[in-house]
């Protein structure tokens, strides 16, 4: 049961990262562990599917520079692995005159950010590409697209095995013991060794993180709940592609907007509420245990002090359909209530340090037998294999 490398997570990330090791390297033996009995079951599965272009983020950062260089690389892949995409550009919007300058700040990072054709639109230009949109004014962002990530995932897991990787299911980690040359990774299941372990865990990446560490780590994942309304079928005609707000600075959401879907459909929505367990997709899912765990992590405890009133907001919405249909109300006044079918949802992992900075870029952290990917939200997807690749770089300087 021996291997050169282990990777933690069957999601797009752990995907994606043992995919260009074994591109780079076919001989060495990787084997990718996988709790669930499927790839991408959790925060790749359960996104809104799509394909960022790299406009919010800080010039510089890792989210930054992995999501333009993520997005060529996803866009080369589907093409040559003939998987659906379509590139369908977005506009966001300011619907307010205090907006403007948000909306303005935006369009200053996308061109740091190198984006083409990004432009301003007046809010009559605005109606042009989403008719039925009320804004004060917008911008114009042609790269942004769609796409089904659940599909891209299957593709790197198949060719992963032409490559001679194994991907085992129903091997849910539980502890990890390092040694001088190899470390003992065991599962549920099975024990293996391992030269290296890369863990792409996902809403429980801190945990696998500590257990490799002897001192406690200064993050925790805490999971929010995004939940979807669909739009019914014969008010399709409201929404052509994809239709943002300006999203509030100080938090790492984008804010309740409308997504055309790669397997049809649109989708609205998401809120950002705390979930009560790590995967927890319905309300009334909790988990005592992480719930105390989020609950007294000294972060977050913060996080809730600073942004308790956006919080209950978020809460609000959760609960009542009426909230909800008027934050999309903003955007679309013609949407209605009864217009709206309950949807699906996603949790986000989101990092949290102990200070309560909500970790706003992709964290990677190594010592010399684990590699731990302990922030890797959105846009994690679109940038998947250059996250792949720059993981890849540092766990093969090791062979």
């Amino acid at each position: 049961m021996q291997q050169d490398i282990i990777v933690i997570g069957g999601g797009i990330v752990g995907l994606a990262t043992a995919l260009k090791i074994k591109e780079q390297r076919p001989e060495l033996k990787v084997l990718v562990l996988e709790k669930e009995t499927e790839v991408a079951k959790h925060q790749t599965g359960n996104n809104s599917g799509v394909i960022h272009s790299g406009l919010y983020y800080k010039p510089g950062s890792l989210k930054a520079t992995n999501c333009i260089r993520g997005y060529n690389m996803l866009i080369d892949f589907c093409e040559k692995e003939e998987i659906p995409f379509e590139i369908t550009g977005k506009v966001v919007v300011a619907t307010n005159e205090e907006q403007r300058p948000l909306l303005n700040n935006l369009y200053v990072r996308g061109q740091q950010n190198g984006l083409e054709g990004l432009r301003k639109i007046s809010a009559q230009e605005v109606k042009e590409y989403e008719p039925y949109v009320t804004s004060v004014e917008g911008m114009w962002v042609p790269q942004t697209g769609i796409v089904d990530y659940k599909v891209v995932s299957e593709k790197y897991a198949e060719k992963l095995r032409s490559y001679g990787a194994e991907l085992n299911f129903g091997e849910k980690v539980i502890g990890i013991t390092k040694g001088h040359s190899l470390s003992i990774v065991k599962t549920e299941r099975n024990t293996y060794e391992t030269k290296l372990v890369i863990n792409c865990g996902g809403l429980y990446s801190d945990k696998v993180a500590q257990m490799s560490q002897e001192n406690p780590i200064n993050v925790r994942i805490i999971p929010f709940r995004g939940e979807y309304y669909k739009i019914r079928p014969e008010k399709h005609y409201l929404v052509k592609n994809l239709i943002y707000p300006v999203p509030d600075p100080n938090f790492p959401f984008l804010g309740v907007h409308f997504t055309r879907m790669m397997r049809g459909g649109i989708e609205a929505g998401p809120n950002a509420v705390l979930a009560f367990r790590r995967e927890g997709y319905k309300k009334m899912d909790i988990n005592a245990k992480e719930l105390y765990e989020t609950l007294t992590w000294p972060g977050f405890q913060k996080v809730a002090m600073k942004y308790w009133e956006t919080g209950l907001g978020e809460m609000y919405r959760s609960f009542s359909k009426a909230a909800f249909t008027k934050a999309l109300q903003e955007l679309i006044p013609d949407i209605q209530e009864s217009d709206l079918i309950e949807g699906g949802a996603g949790v986000r992992a989101q990092a949290c340090d102990r200070e309560g900075g909500l970790l706003d870029d992709f964290s990677i952290i190594e010592d010399t037998k684990v590699i731990n990917i302990l922030n890797a939200p959105s846009p994690a997807a679109t940038s998947s294999l250059s996250i792949g690749q720059t993981v890849s770089e540092m766990a093969l300087k090791r062979f």
